[in-house]
């Protein structure tokens, strides 16, 4: 069940990269979409058919590979996996959708969007590490030829630098994986057989240390940040949305399933550090997100601080904070991808994102009412307005990670203020007044251009009045997962309720 949704977007990437014939972009477009429709429905399946009361691995596939590395095809997911990869799937639907049908070379364009899909697929099901590392690395390739060839103006530094960077976190987390299973001597790469937790704790600092850097570049972390902003600027509007959507989340993802939860020692006697750089994180994307003119560089560094409050709640490492960390990893990809997908509208049509040409796009006869609705929208879930996902998340993160960290999480809760004063700066500047000379003819905004933000928009509301839809599939798998005593980990249906 598990291997169908890595074939899947191969099979498709692969029929619609060799087809013998040319193919328009509309007609490529549709065919990846069909792809990327079924494969999110059979995650809602799974999804259907998942145990959430189960501690451990579901849906369990195992194979042997190449015996003479301990290298098997063990995949499964859990409930840290199993919200992330219906995330993976709305989200390739959607960046598919939002894909311009007159872009150049179409058939190499939605064959590396599947292929990057099937790679953080398999990253997120991955239950043995060097099957995870050739995942995670599978994605490299797509992403960098999607800047590469796509992206603006200076697409090919952006994308070097993108390449660089990642290749870097790459050979640090492979070489924290040798070092787990040589050191220890397991008998395999497989998680069910590691046994890193009884090395010392000094060579656990270490492997930690090449964990926590490599993801760290990918999340992204201060000081390992500067690809992002620069990505971000040059990638087209639907690999923003997966860049920022998905991707990040396998920074994230890695640090909870392979340091937290196999080196837990270490983690523990980390912990204060890793708190007092995840405030650092926050204030500094905060602080570079003000300070931006173009819409899409600020919604950039805005992920910077937002990705920082995972790594408080990782921190904690009780269970209620690391379920808030789940709870903002699917949070902030909504609410990035909604911001970006409405930023890219602006740009298409007013052909501007500096705040200092446009202004009063909020006109209801010359403007984009319905775009700036839900860039309010968007604003308000950022910045923690109770009825929204953002809020329910942060509230979470900052519950749990309160007992444990008191001064950081207070310090962390001043990003959610700067988040408001960066947001309105944006919406005050680019929405209201009067509608500037540079965009007073503006190209009509058709239903079609909404559709996909009004999906996210529905969501980040739904899922911040019921939160115990999301919480309901993780709250077993994160009480497994964290051995710390602490906080009780369940989640009212009401947000203002404690527990």
């Amino acid at each position: 069940m598990l291997s169908t949704l890595i074939l899947l977007p191969l099979v498709g990437a692969a029929l619609i990269g060799f087809y013998p014939a040319a193919l328009s972009g509309k007609i490529a477009r549709k065919i990846a979409l069909a792809f990327a429709v079924i494969i999110f429905l059979w995650t809602v399946f799974l999804t259907i058919k998942f145990n959430p009361g189960e501690v451990g691995i579901q849906f369990a596939e195992s194979l042997p590979w190449i015996d003479a590395l301990g290298l098997n095809y063990n995949l499964g997911v859990d409930g840290l996996s199993l919200p992330l990869l219906l995330l993976n799937g709305l989200l390739t639907g959607i960046a598919i959708y939002s894909s311009d049908e007159s872009l150049q070379r179409p058939k190499f364009y939605y064959s590396l969007i599947l292929l990057l899909s099937a790679g953080v697929t398999g990253a997120f099901l991955a239950q043995d590490l060097l099957l995870f590392f050739l995942f995670y690395e599978l994605e490299l390739i797509p992403l960098y030829l999607l800047i590469a060839i796509w992206g603006g103006a200076k697409r090919g530094y952006a994308a070097t630098k993108f390449l660089i960077y990642t290749a870097i976190s790459g050979i640090l987390i492979l070489a924290s994986f040798l070092g787990m299973v040589w050191l220890s001597h397991s008998p395999s790469f497989g998680l069910e057989t590691l046994n890193a937790h009884t090395l010392p704790l000094a060579t656990q600092l270490l492997l930690l240390a090449g964990i926590l850097v490599g993801f760290g570049i990918k999340i992204p972390l201060v000081p390992f940040h500067t690809w992002l902003p620069d990505a971000h600027v040059e990638a087209s509007t639907p690999i923003s949305v997966l860049l920022a959507g998905v991707l990040l989340k396998l920074g994230t993802y890695g640090l909870l399933r392979f340091g937290m939860n196999l080196l837990p020692q270490a983690w523990e006697y980390l912990a204060p550090s890793l708190a007092t750089w995840a405030v650092i994180s926050v204030l500094f994307g905060a602080s570079c997100a003000i300070a931006q003119t173009d819409m899409k560089k600020m919604v950039a560094y805005s992920s910077i601080g937002h990705m920082g409050y995972v790594l408080l709640a990782a921190a904690a490492a009780t269970p209620l904070s690391v379920l808030g960390a789940v709870m903002q990893m699917v949070s902030h990809g909504l609410i990035s991808a909604l911001m970006f997908l409405l930023v890219g509208v602006v740009y298409q049509k007013a052909g501007s994102r500096d705040l200092e040409a446009i202004r009063g796009l909020l006109n209801p006869e010359r403007g984009m009412p319905v775009i700036g609705t839900l860039m309010i929208l968007g604003v308000m879930a950022s910045a923690g307005i109770p009825g929204m996902v953002g809020f329910i998340a942060e509230f979470i993160v900052f519950r749990g990670s309160y007992a444990v960290f008191p001064v950081q999480t207070l310090l962390s809760m001043l990003g959610t203020g700067l988040t408001a004063v960066y947001f309105l700066i944006l919406v005050n500047r680019a929405f209201f007044g009067r509608l500037s000379e540079q965009v007073m003819n503006l190209p009509r905004v058709y239903w079609s251009d909404r559709i996909p933000a009004l999906i996210l928009a529905m969501l980040i509301v739904v899922f911040g009045i019921q939160p115990s839809w999301l919480t309901h599939w993780t709250q077993a798998t994160i009480q497994g997962m964290v051995n710390t005593p602490s906080l009780v980990a369940t989640v009212s249906v009401d947000q203002g309720e404690r527990n």
